[in-house]
Order: C-alpha cells, then structure tokens, then sequence
C-alpha cells in the first residue's frame, strides 16, 4: 500500500500500539457517541508516523473480544490487519446507532481528536437528542384508530393542492408515510381525519377578544374542532374579524390592509400548529387585546433553538417533522427556516417570548384608516375618534344598525358571524362608551348610534 498521512479527527484515533487498547476503546465509544462510525489504528503514532505494531495470533481476537467486553451497548468492530508503509498494523472499523455508548462505564463524546467526559446534563441532551426521532407525536400510531376514520375527501383535496397524484386511498396514504403496516399514525388523523377532536382533545383552537389590555373584560370567546387545515383558517379568520381593517388604493382598486400584515399573521399561526408540543394537554390559543394579538402555543423552542437563534438565523428545528413535511407539500410552510424571517420583515415589531411552558407570538395592533364602506368618516353622521378603541365586531355592528335600525340580535349574530351572547356582550361594550342606544322597547323599538 502506498505511503498515507495519518492525522487524528472527530473520526480517527491513532494508538502506537495495542498496549494502549483501553484508551483506544474510551476513543472508540467517544467517537460513537457523536458520529456513529470511525477508525481507530493500532501501530500508528498520534503524530501520524507508522511504527508499526506486532501482531500474534490472538491479537486481533483480543482487540475484538476487548472492545465488545467494555464497550455497552455492545458492537461489532471490523477487526484486521493492514500493511502500511511496509509495517505491520491493526485497524479497527466500527460503527453503531444506540447512542448513549459506554467505555468502561463512563459516556464520553468527541470533540476535535480528544475525548471529553459527558457531564448528567450533556448525557441526558444526548440521549434526547439522538432519539428525538423516536419521540415524536406525529409519526407514534393514533391508537384505536382505523382508516375509516380518515377522510378521503381531505386526503384528495390535500393531494390536488399539492400537485400529487392520488393513487388510491390506502396508497396514497402510504406514500405520504401516514399509516405503518395497517396502523394509522397521529399526523393523519390530526390532518385528515373525520372527526380529529374524537381522538385528541387538544385539537382544538381557542379563541377569545378582550375589550382592555389584560383578560378582565371578555367581549367574545370562542372554541373550534378539527383537523389542522381547518384551525389555521378559522385562528385567521378570527383574529381578521376582530382587528381593524384600513384600506389603500392600487390605482383605482380598493385593497383591505389589516393593522397586522397577513402574511405575517398567517406564518405565525401555521407555526403555532405544526411546532407545537401535542403531548401537552393545552390548545392553541389566539387572544385579541385591545393593544395586541398574541398567539400561544403548548411547547417551547425544540431542540437546542433559541430565541436568539430563530431571529437571526434561518434555521429550524422541527418538532413534529411529518406534519412540517405535509404542510411544507401544500406551501404552508418553508423548508429552510424564513418564516420568522418573513414575520420579521412585514411586523419588525412582533415579540417572541417563552412563557411558562408556551411559546408567545404577540403582534402590536396600530391605528389605521377605516373604510367608508362601515360608516365612520365625518359626513356620515359619525364623529371622529369614534371607532377608536373597538374591535371589528362592535365596528360592524354600529354598520349593522346605521343600515337597519331595527336589525334584531339573531340577525347582527348571522351577519357578524358570533354568537347572540357575544352579541350582547358587545352591544353593552358599546353602550357603555355611550356610541350605541336602544329607544323604546325591545320588541318595537329601534337602534340608534350616538357620538360622545
């Protein structure tokens, strides 16, 4: 064999000869412990010069026999020998994926070409992080679960927006890794399932708007049911109802723009679901204040991210990897970590928090121009500063009555979207800051919306 130049790495220890076998086996389960395979030579100096090592008839049973008595979990070298520079050698190949390994009951991990002892915490990190794929909700099985709990019309539909054949539904749900030998796993019933609430009762989303800055004053709260696709629409839909809209013009259109930019509502709230921890009991959480929108999701950062990191760099860390990969199918999400990069750049001022055990996305609520179309410019009989202060909902309501004085609570609940108590409850917000009166009776009377 021809003259090679020896240098030590993360994967390569040289040992001058087998009499420093336990040193090499310590190298050995280091080594495993960060990159699950690597070489270890016996008759090479550190410095890279082959002196050669002498080799008996048991010797490479020895070195074999050696390496599976101290190292656990136990593996299973390539042991042989080799001839380098006209010498005698030993080479040892080895590779294995049980992390954590043990050298002589101790954990080490390889750092450079040196061995570093793993203190509890950095063991304990390992071992998570190594088997982090084991551990997630997503790809563990849906128990009681069958797949006639799965919808195929969802399935289709998920399939056509993202440009894939459908190919039958038990195949089509093969290829999407989203059933195990006949098992269904979590993500596909969590996406595509009839009724997802009937397995989990944290698929839920639940939504409140408050009428201050803290949560003393309730002016709607709702809860909804159902799979993924359908609880990013509705967390939207609600906070958009509930936030003011102004307008610009694009030539002679007329374009809605949101006091919180749309892009950026909707990264967050996809974010909220496909990162969040689906074995905390906790959904996820949209709430409307006076001042912000924040939106809360079970979970802190996965991994090793940061909030610093996540701000900084495009990276990612995915806690739940199948349903990220099936909402990164219908360009839901991006694979290369801009999200928070595009939530950055369209609301520079959003915050990002870890509370308790929940992930914080809060976004300023800003003062914008309302659209003529709801009534509130001077001329229209409303004074200025009038909508200062409400949510859409009551927005819409003093456009409900300016219409039709005597429009009935059933019929602002349909027009509004909310129910009659949630009606209520704004009607006496309104009342209250003296914008809203009723004249005569309940039955006969009329609406009638009043400045300050």
């Amino acid at each position: 064999m021809k003259d090679i130049t020896f240098k030590e790495t993360e994967t390569l220890e040289l040992k001058k000869s087998t009499a420093e076998l336990k040193e090499g086996i310590i190298s050995i389960a280091a080594i495993l412990n960060k990159h699950q395979k690597g070489e270890l030579y016996f008759g090479i100096e550190d410095n890279g010069s082959v002196v050669g090592q002498d080799i008996g008839k048991n010797t490479l049973r020895n070195v074999s026999k050696s390496i599976s008595d101290h190292v656990e979990p136990k593996i299973y070298p390539n042991v042989s020998r080799i001839s380098l520079e006209g010498r005698e050698c030993v080479h040892v190949k080895f590779q294995g994926n049980e992390v954590p390994y043990f050298a002589y009951g101790r954990a080490r991990i390889r750092v450079g070409d040196e061995d570093r002892q793993l203190s509890a915490v950095e063991l304990k990190n390992l071992i998570l992080k190594i088997n982090k794929n084991e551990l997630r909700w997503d790809y563990e099985v849906c128990k009681g679960a069958k797949l006639s709990d799965i919808s195929d019309t969802k399935l289709k539909t998920f399939l056509a927006e993202a440009g894939l054949e459908y190919n039958g539904f038990e195949n089509s749900l093969k290829k999407l890794n989203l059933i195990s030998g006949d098992d269904v796993l979590n993500a596909a019933v969590i996406l595509f399932g009839n009724e997802p609430e009937s397995f989990y009762q944290n698929a839920r989303l639940r939504c409140a708007v408050f009428g201050k800055t803290d949560t003393s004053f309730v002016v709607d709260m709702q809860d909804f049911e159902g799979d993924l696709f359908s609880l990013i629409e509705e967390a939207q839909k609600y906070v958009l109802k509930n936030i003011h809209i102004g307008m610009r013009l694009e030539g002679l259109r007329r374009v809605d723009v949101p006091e919180i930019d749309k892009e950026a509502l909707r990264e967050a709230i996809v974010n909220a679901f496909t990162h969040r921890n689906y074995y905390e009991y906790d959904s996820v959480n949209v709430a409307v204040f006076k001042d912000r929108v924040e939106i809360r999701s079970p979970g802190l950062l996965y991994g090793d991210l940061t909030i610093s990191k996540i701000k900084t760099g495009m990276v990612s860390e995915r806690r739940n990897e199948l349903i990220a990969d099936l909402f990164h199918k219908v360009h839901l999400i991006e694979k290369w970590g801009r999200g928070i990069n595009l939530i950055l750049s369209n609301e520079p001022d959003v915050v990002f928090e870890e509370v308790g055990t929940h992930f914080f996305v809060t976004f300023k609520r800003k003062i914008v121009e309302i659209p003529s179309e709801i009534g509130v410019e001077n001329g229209d009989g409303l004074v200025d500063g009038l909508v200062d202060g409400l949510v859409e909902t009551q927005i819409l309501i003093i456009q409900l009555v300016k219409e039709n004085p005597h429009v009935s609570k059933r019929e602002m609940a349909e027009s509004v979207g909310i129910s009659t108590t949630a009606i209520d409850k704004n009607i006496a917000s309104l009342k209250k800051k003296g914008l809203l009166k009723r004249i005569g009776p309940a039955k006969g009377g009329h609406w009638e919306v009043v400045g300050k």
